[in-house]
């Protein structure tokens, strides 16, 4: 299978199975709902943000607006750069962690695009419906990215000698995210971890192959 195949694939392969999830969990749960899969290590927590990672979000209409709208010139760039990879036949490994950022990125602009069109309005009383007769909740770009994984795998308190955090509550890993989060981060952690062997094997690679490749 050629690189470019191989980039599709995972592209592909995460969109589908983040909004397959977003979708099922938007539908079926309660907002703020907890399903406890493993005791209370790993939980299914629906919240919904505004489309920053791990929970957080940005306040108001234009702060949302403008998150938004950075994000798809964002990916523009990524989707350039992953062509200009592939085209010069750059390491897998590089391709493969760029292919799983873009494809983060684009599960979760689907949900800020889209989302507010074609869902009714998540709440602690009523599960979402999709495609409801009256509209959905938001407009075109003002959609809520849905987050669902959550691992407070400790939880405690700060020791009373640590200056003004003493006695109060902590809890690891406290931030709720989905599968275009965890994407995302897997895919910055490769480059971060293996960006001397990626790109000392970009350096390899020969001009001719370049040439070929154009």
């Amino acid at each position: 299978m050629s690189i470019t195949k191989k980039s599709i694939l995972i592209i592909v392969a995460v969109l589908i199975v983040d909004q397959v999830l977003k979708i099922i969990v938007k539908t079926n749960m309660l907002l703020y709902q907890d399903i406890h899969v493993l005791g209370n290590w790993f939980i299914i927590k629906f919240i919904e943000n505004d489309g920053m990672a791990f929970g957080f979000d940005l306040p108001g209409n234009y702060g949302k607006l403008s998150l938004t709208i950075f994000r798809i010139i964002a990916l523009i760039g990524i989707s350039f750069y992953l062509k200009h990879l592939i085209k010069i036949k750059s390491p897998t490994g590089l391709i493969v962690a760029i292919s799983l950022i873009f494809a983060g990125a684009t599960g979760n602009i689907i949900d800020s695009v889209f989302y507010g069109n074609i869902f009714s309005e998540s709440t602690p009383f009523a599960a979402a419906t999709m495609f409801p007769k009256g509209g959905g909740y938001g407009s075109f770009m003002h959609g809520h990215v849905v987050d669902m994984f959550y691992f407070p795998i400790l939880r405690g308190y700060y020791p009373d000698w640590i200056p003004w955090k003493g006695g109060d509550a902590f809890e690891f890993f406290r931030p709720i995210f989905n599968i275009a989060d965890s994407s995302i981060t897997i895919g910055v952690l490769s480059i971060l971890i293996f960006q001397k062997r990626f790109f000392a094997e970009a350096e390899e690679v020969p001009e001719a192959s370049v040439a070929d490749s154009e």
